[in-house]
């Protein structure tokens, strides 16, 4: 691995104290999919609104960054529901301006290995049940079966998003209807649903093929959180044209144009409270920005346990709740630049997932007992294969990506030291995680051999020191069925002036984080002055 440069591709405004406005009607904490959503859709209900990002660029894991001649994402490595006009894209549009455009990925989107057999995943509900009916023809019956159970998903992921943003008495009247729309299997786990359908493990290993996408093997993950995602990339997936940041970049105009804006280097050291109520932030240089409306983005973990008067928090009941949530699981990254195209290289445009074996929970627990096993799951990406615009930015190279789980007490030792002067024993460590996951694009891609210039490992202390998320979590807080159970993750909460965004209120991913945005914004302002916006957004 080579010493690292500081990356220069940046968005937002470097926050100085001298350069905020005298007022703001609306403080969003963390400038992820879910904040930035929040302050674009109140930025046109007339409200001025003032992002805090504590990285050097805004976007959260939807940023990307360069370094010696190359471009990634960090996240956002393939998004669904974009190839029509569905709530989604619309959303998208709405959000861009119209400025966001997405290429898609090669029909073949995701491809399963499963031991030393392959199966994929292809674009369009026809397509996919075609294809599993073709390596699976004794399970018929079953493969329609579920196809079913993921028309009926939409409905459950309605009603959560809608028991998150109503009114208490509302809430409660429609608590009936709320259950009846995640009845029967969405409030089972993925496993125990799937093996009612169907004794074949190969065909239970393909439908979990992408449990990556949340972070949780099937028999840990409740089966509405697996159709969710499932559903979500049923059409095929695809790519921001121009990368990942494009989407922080297009949406950031929006709350700028209202009076706002989204400053980078800006960490908020507390969230103030008076006399109960929210009353504004402090920053880490000391600054005070009074606001009685505060949204944080920053994660439940971050809101209740780091930025909130410990007092405030005990008060209000958020301690004994934060005892029922846990942070998801972290990971390590492998950045890789190759000289040589994507088209000259063979790159494709679809995702590898590689298993050990077809199951995964027992893989899963294996690795975390013993970090000399197999990896449970090996994801790789290719981005500048799926990006059309990459070779114009970056002419005559590509890019490779490699995500597996990694626990955080693997690297607890060095958290209280400064990213790049981790010592020379957590750069070893590195280098042998780094030089293990490589070997799996040279099992499947022989021909990059000779052709890699340059790659670099991320740790969850990475993921801390930029995102902010305390011990390396992915994806917020762990999507179990306890998780999605919890009424009080909504936005509005038992604190007044403060409400929360992200992917902690509803679902993990980028789609899920906008639409948390939505609910939120929605929550703040209420259904008579949501409605004309929605309907601008869905006409």
């Amino acid at each position: 691995m080579a010493k690292m440069s500081p990356s220069t591709l940046r968005i937002g405004y470097r926050y100085r104290p001298k350069r905020l406005a005298p007022d703001y009607d609306a403080i969003v904490i963390g400038s992820g999919m879910g904040g930035l959503t929040t302050a674009a859709l109140l930025s046109d209900l007339g409200w001025k609104v003032c992002v805090l990002e504590q990285h050097y660029t805004a976007g959260g894991f939807t940023h990307s960054y360069e370094r010696n001649g190359y471009e990634w994402d960090v996240g956002v490595h393939y998004i669904g529901e974009v190839g029509a006009p569905t709530r989604t894209r619309r959303m998208f549009d709405y959000l861009s301006g119209g400025r966001l455009e997405w290429a898609p990925m090669d029909a073949e989107y995701d491809r399963f290995y499963v031991g030393d057999k392959v199966f994929n995943a292809i674009a369009g509900k026809a397509e996919f049940r075609d294809n599993l009916v073709r390596q699976f023809p004794n399970e018929t019956r079953a493969i329609d079966a579920y196809l079913k159970l993921l028309d009926r998903s939409g409905d459950a992921l309605s009603a959560l998003g809608m028991a998150r943003s109503m009114p208490g008495l509302v809430r409660w009247l429609a608590k009936p209807w709320i259950a009846w729309r995640q009845r029967g299997a969405f409030r089972r786990n993925t496993w125990d649903v799937l093996s009612e359908l169907t004794d074949d493990p190969d065909l239970i290993a393909t439908l979990c093929g992408q449990w990556g996408d949340m972070g949780l093997p099937p028999k840990r993950s409740p089966f509405m959180a697996h159709a969710m995602i499932a559903r979500h990339y049923l059409y095929g997936g695809f790519y921001p044209i121009g990368g990942a940041w494009q989407i922080a970049n297009s949406i950031i105009p929006k709350v700028q144009a209202a009076g706002g804006e989204v400053f980078t280097y800006a960490r908020v050291e507390n969230i103030l409270v008076e006399d109960g109520k929210v009353t504004g932030v402090e920053m880490q240089d000391g600054h005070r920005i009074d606001c009685g409306c505060v949204i944080s983005s920053a994660g439940v973990d971050n809101t209740f346990n780091h930025l909130l008067p410990a007092a405030t928090v005990e008060r209000s009941g958020y301690r004994q709740r934060m005892q029922n949530v846990h942070p998801s699981v972290a990971h390590l990254g492998v950045y890789i630049g190759l000289q040589g195209t994507a088209e000259e290289l063979g790159l494709p445009r679809t995702n590898f997932w590689i298993y050990p074996s077809n199951d995964y929970d027992a893989d899963t627990d294996a690795f975390l007992n013993n970090s000399s096993d197999a990896f449970p799951v090996v994801y790789i990406s290719f981005p500048s294969a799926k990006d059309p615009d990459y070779e114009n930015r970056h002419p005559g190279t590509s890019t490779i990506e490699i995500v597996a789980p990694a626990p955080y007490a693997w690297f607890e030792k060095w958290r209280d030291a400064t990213w790049g002067k981790r010592g020379d024993d957590y750069e070893a460590f590195k280098q042998e995680l780094g030089d293990r996951l490589m070997e799996y694009v040279y099992e499947r891609l022989p021909q990059i051999c000779g052709k890699v210039d340059y790659f670099e490992v991320s740790t969850p202390l990475s993921t801390n020191w930029f995102g902010g998320y305390q011990r390396g979590e992915l994806y917020g807080l762990e999507h179990t069925g306890q998780r999605l159970s919890q009424k009080w993750l909504r936005p509005k909460t038992g604190i007044p002036g403060l409400w929360l965004t992200g992917q902690d209120v509803l679902t993990c991913g980028v789609t899920g984080a906008m639409m948390a945005g939505m609910i939120t914004t929605m929550s703040l302002v209420g259904t008579r002055k949501m409605t004309p916006l929605l309907k601008r957004i869905y006409s």
